[in-house]
């Protein structure tokens, strides 16, 4: 079975996240939060039920430009769209015993920055 989610424009990177954090712990809780929150917004909107099988994601980042690393792409989304994903139901948890693993892909959209997993 595949599930698809589209969560439009694009997250925080890894790096933003870091800065945050050497801020102050909760400039960076903060971020967390406030990006999660809108992941579960799409999340909800589409309406994927709760699974009970281990599962593989796969996150395709459409960025509008090459600017950013892959890994500061990737990092901060993966930590924050797994815990939105528990959170609202669809995954039990995000350890081993529930995403056996993760790929990702990533393009340049400019005109449609977004993700899908």
């Amino acid at each position: 079975m595949t599930y698809h989610i589209t969560i439009p424009g694009r997250l925080p990177g890894m790096n933003e996240y870091t800065a945050a954090q050497r801020t102050h712990r909760q400039k960076g809780a903060r971020m967390k939060k406030d990006a999660q929150g809108i992941v579960s917004i799409f999340i909800r909107q589409s309406h994927t039920p709760g699974i009970l099988e281990p599962v593989r994601l796969h996150f395709r980042f459409f960025e509008p430009n090459r600017k950013r690393d892959l890994d500061n792409i990737s990092g901060f989304s993966h930590k924050v769209i797994q815990d939105a994903l528990v959170s609202c139901g669809v995954l039990s948890g995000d350890g081993w015993k529930y995403i056996v693993g993760y790929s990702d892909t990533f393009s340049v959209d400019k005109q449609h920055p977004r993700i899908e997993v």
